[in-house]
């Protein structure tokens, strides 16, 4: 059998191998390849500030962490971002994006410096697919009637961010989080990626069951076809907030 002829996730599995078996035998090249690099790319109606619950959990094991300011106008500008963040890494590291956030990894996830790939509630498309035509295969989510639009841009109404995008988190701290959503270019969503980055990186997904934004069986979906290191938390769309802990966790395992 050759490499060519293996599914996406053995192929993956045989790349790390070869990698593991090469470490072995070279301490100081193990040193050198060891993660501690984290880029993390928020998604529509958020910005950076998304991460803060877990950023310090990995800054506290030791890591480098980068949190992208996405301009949410298209997919070029947000993969522009994610890339510019990527060139400032000393070294491999872990890309993760949160609900639209994994658009832009899915396409910059390519970049030699990334070790794995994690989605959290994430889309994760294939190359050129359409993405919205997949998602109209599952029930619309409540929070999408939260949408409004004006001048181009839209954004979640408040009663809509609190109780369904946000449902699981405080109400206050939902509030604040409303107050610094950055509304996204109307057609965002409809930006295409080229390559799909997770058929040839290490991929971990992070399912949120009690989603009411993003279909959880959608989430279920992607993760299953990109044959990713899967959990699933008792959670609202924003579970790098609800369950910070876990998300941390689950980026150390992606780390290694």
């Amino acid at each position: 059998m050759t490499p060519s002829s293996l599914s996406q996730p053995d192929r993956r599995a045989l790349l790390l191998g070869a990698l593991g078996v090469g470490l072995s035998t070279a301490a100081p090249a193990l040193a050198r390849a060891a993660v501690r690099n984290v880029v993390l790319v928020h998604g529509a109606w958020a910005d950076g500030s998304c991460w803060s619950d877990v950023i310090p959990r990995l800054q506290a094991k030791g890591f480098n962490v980068t949190a992208v300011q996405n301009p949410l106008t298209s997919l070029t500008d947000d993969v522009a971002a994610t890339r510019r963040a990527l060139a400032l890494q000393d070294g491999p590291t872990v890309l993760v994006g949160h609900s639209w956030g994994g658009v832009p990894i899915t396409e910059a996830g390519l970049d030699p410096k990334v070790a794995a790939l994690v989605y959290v509630a994430a889309r994760a498309p294939d190359a050129d697919e359409d993405f919205n035509a997949l998602a109209a295969r599952y029930p619309t989510m409540p929070a999408r009637a939260g949408v409004v639009t004006h001048d181009g841009y839209s954004w979640l109404t408040k009663d809509a961010f609190v109780r369904y995008f946000a449902g699981d988190v405080e109400p206050a701290r939902a509030l604040a989080l409303h107050a610094v959503q950055q509304p996204i270019a109307a057609n965002l969503f409809a930006g295409r990626t080229t390559v799909a980055a997770w058929r040839e990186k290490p991929s971990f997904y992070a399912v949120s069951a009690n989603d009411q934004t993003t279909n959880p069986d959608l989430e279920r979906f992607l993760a299953k076809r990109m044959g990713a290191t899967t959990i699933e938390l008792p959670s609202s769309h924003v579970s790098m907030i609800s369950h910070a802990q876990a998300i941390a966790d689950l980026i150390l395992k992606a780390a290694g």
